[in-house]
């Protein structure tokens, strides 16, 4: 299946600030999608979703642990 056709892209300075990646991650899952922009929206989302719900999951385990030692230590006693 040929790739899609890619928009061309003004040359970056050496002195300008860093792009947004918005552009090349989008044209990234595109490419994966094989063109097929429905695809590669739900697949960003998947992503996303998946990155998120991870976070989440670490944020409690650190809120856990942090708990977990503050009892261990006798911080209660303040």
């Amino acid at each position: 299946m040929p790739e899609p056709l890619r928009q061309p892209r003004a040359p970056r300075s050496a002195a300008a600030e860093p792009a947004c990646p918005v552009e090349d991650i989008a044209q990234a899952y595109l490419v994966t999608a094989h063109g097929d922009a429905g695809l590669a929206l739900r697949c960003a989302i998947t992503d996303a979703l998946s990155d998120l719900l991870e976070a989440e999951r670490r944020a409690r385990e650190n809120s856990r642990l942090i708990s977990r030692g503050f009892v261990r230590n006798g911080a209660s006693r303040w």
